[in-house]
């Protein structure tokens, strides 16, 4: 029987290898190797992801952090910047990501904009399509140093995730979580139906 190791796991979760993927895989090797912890069954840790790329995939598998279990939080800030904290300890760290071009190539990032904005030569495609190829292993190889900015930070710990009773929606006959239904005219409804204009 094949043992698969932890790289193995996320692409499978994931669904295929790319440069995000190993990003966030080494950020959640780095943040429990800091922590001094191992992946989380339950909510014994707690993770803030800052983006909501691949690297978010690499940190469920890693951490144990997921949306089901209520420990891993999204701010929409557009960074590669993870906080994962130990509920035990209270000890938390900052990964954030640093300028890929000592890893991937000088010059990197300019080719990366070129390419996304749709400015760039057919050879300079070219030479980003094989960098995105090779990236993966270059950055599951780098050093730690090179790939990110690593901080002890306090962290105001969320409350445990809570387990709500259900509702019926009065409107579309629905089951909605208690807490999340709205009153309208009297009665519960599902938050889209509570946002539906009425007649006048």
């Amino acid at each position: 029987m094949c043992v698969q190791n932890d790289w193995d796991k996320t692409v499978e979760f994931h669904g295929h290898s790319c440069l995000g993927l190993a990003l966030g895989y080494r950020a959640g090797k780095s943040a429990l190797q800091h922590l001094g912890s191992k992946r989380s069954p339950d909510e014994e840790l707690v993770a803030i992801v800052e983006t909501d790329n691949c690297a978010v995939d690499a940190l469920q598998v890693l951490t144990g952090c997921t949306m089901g279990k209520g420990n891993i939080f999204f701010r929409d800030y557009g960074k590669n910047a993870f906080t994962i904290g130990r509920r035990d300890t209270g000890e938390a760290v900052r990964v954030v990501g640093r300028d890929l071009d000592d890893v991937l190539g000088e010059g990197y990032q300019q080719l990366r904009g070129r390419a996304m904005g749709c400015t760039a030569s057919e050879s300079e495609m070219q030479r980003f399509q094989e960098i995105q190829v090779e990236a993966p292993q270059r950055i599951l190889d780098a050093d730690e140093d090179l790939l990110f900015k690593i901080e002890q930070v306090q962290l105001d710990f969320p409350a445990r995730a809570r387990i709500f009773s259900s509702v019926v929606c009065s409107s579309c006959g629905e089951h909605v979580m208690e807490p999340r239904a709205r009153l309208s005219n009297g009665k519960l409804v599902c938050i889209p139906c509570s946002e539906v204009p009425r007649p006048c």
